[in-house]
C-alpha cells in the first residue's frame, strides 16, 4: 500500500481539476495556465500516437506500451487507465520533481485519478467543475461530432455518474460563464496560496531577521 508522500511547506501545491466530459475544463486549466507563471501543467504519458500538430512533452508524452508498463510496476504512475486500448497515465515523480522546484501543478483528471492523488498528496486541492445543467450538458455532447445517439447517450450516462462524485471535493464551480468560471478558479488558486500553513517558512524568516519570536 503506498504511503503519503512527505512534503514541505516549501513545496508547490498541486491542483486536481475534475468534470464530466462536456463541462469546459480543458478550457478552463489553460486559461488559468496562460496567466499564472508559477502554475505548471502535469504532462500525461500515453502509447497512443501522436495526432498531427500534438507536440511530445507538451500535450502528452509518447511512449511505447512496454516503456509504459515498466513505468507502471515501478509504481511510477499517481493514477493510469486504458482508453480504447491505449494506456494514460500521470507521472508521480513528474509532480513530485515540480513541486520541490516550487511550481505549482495542475492537473486535467477524472475522478478515479482525482481520488489515487488524494491519497498521495493529501494537501491536494480539488476542484470540480460542473455543467450549469442537464440540458446544456447533452447539448455540449451532442456538438462534440457526429457519434449515434446510443454513443451520445453512454457518455451522457458516464457524465451523471461522475458528477455524483462532486461530493468529496473541495470546491465546485458550475462553469456557465468562462470568465465568472476562471474568475472562481483564479479565486481558490489564490486562497489556497495564501493559507497560513503553506506560508510558516516564511512567518519563520519574518521573525528571524527581526529578533522576534
Amino acid at each position: 500500500m503506498r504511503k503519503n508522500i512527505l512534503r514541505s511547506n516549501t513545496d508547490g501545491i498541486i491542483i486536481v481539476v475534475s468534470a464530466p466530459s462536456g463541462a469546459g475544463k480543458t478550457t478552463l486549466c489553460k486559461k488559468l495556465l496562460a496567466e499564472s507563471p508559477n502554475l505548471r501543467f502535469s504532462v500525461s504519458y500515453t502509447t497512443r500516437t501522436a495526432r498531427q500538430g500534438e507536440v511530445d512533452g507538451v500535450d502528452y508524452r509518447f511512449i511505447s506500451e512496454a516503456e509504459f508498463k515498466k513505468r507502471r510496476e515501478m509504481d511510477e504512475f499517481v493514477e493510469w487507465e486504458k482508453i480504447y486500448g491505449n494506456l494514460y497515465g500521470t507521472s508521480r515523480i513528474d509532480i513530485e520533481n515540480l513541486t520541490r522546484q516550487g511550481y505549482d501543478v495542475v492537473l486535467d483528471i477524472d475522478t478515479r485519478g482525482a481520488r489515487n492523488v488524494k491519497s498521495l498528496f493529501p494537501e491536494a486541492i480539488l476542484i470540480f467543475v460542473m455543467p450549469p445543467s442537464v440540458k446544456t450538458l447533452k447539448d455540449r455532447l451532442k456538438k462534440r461530432g457526429s457519434e449515434p445517439d446510443n454513443i451520445i447517450q453512454v457518455r451522457f450516462e458516464r457524465a451523471m455518474e461522475e458528477i455524483g462524485e462532486n461530493e468529496w471535493y473541495d470546491y465546485l464551480v458550475f462553469n456557465d460563464i468562462i470568465k465568472n468560471s476562471l474568475s472562481s478558479i483564479r479565486a481558490v488558486y489564490v486562497a489556497e496560496k495564501s493559507r497560513r500553513s503553506r506560508l510558516q517558512g516564511r512567518i519563520d524568516d519574518f521573525y528571524r531577521t527581526t529578533g522576534g519570536k
